[in-house]
């Protein structure tokens, strides 16, 4: 089931209008801890994002590029370190490539406007999609 839903979600097109900047356009842009984050795939410290128990109401915006991505009401406490979601705004908003990095499959998800690295999704979140957005504090603003 994990693996069916993010296939169907990757075959959804993306309708907007594309970012796409220099890599030294984004490390300006970025600065250096969320440079590494969402063009090198680093990932921040369990426990050190700004959003990790922010309880405000709001989205949660690509830091890149300002694109809606989660809604507070889809963010839950998984205890897990980062802020978790069970469901992005909208299923064409991000996008998902396997990660093999650590020796085993999961999904990285990454931002469909501007291909900024987010986090990674897991199939042991909540019902009814059982879907855990595992996201960086550092990639998201919140408005």
């Amino acid at each position: 089931m994990y693996t069916r839903t993010i296939l169907l979600i990757l075959a959804m097109a993306w309708m907007g209008e594309r970012v796409e900047r220099s890599d030294s356009e984004w490390r300006e842009q970025l600065g250096r801890e969320r440079y590494n984050v969402m063009r090198r795939k680093a990932t921040e410290g369990a426990f050190l994002g700004l959003y990790v128990l922010t309880q405000r109401e709001g989205i949660y915006h690509c830091a890149g590029c300002s694109l809606a991505l989660f809604s507070s009401k889809d963010k839950y406490q998984a205890g897990v370190g980062w802020p978790t979601f069970t469901q992005p705004v909208g299923p064409k908003n991000v996008y998902y490539l396997e990660d093999w990095s650590l020796g085993f499959k999961r999904y990285e998800v990454l931002c469909r406007c501007c291909d900024a690295h987010l986090g990674h999704v897991f199939n042991d979140g909540p019902p009814p999609k059982n879907l855990r957005y595992c996201i960086n504090s550092i990639s998201l603003t919140l408005k």
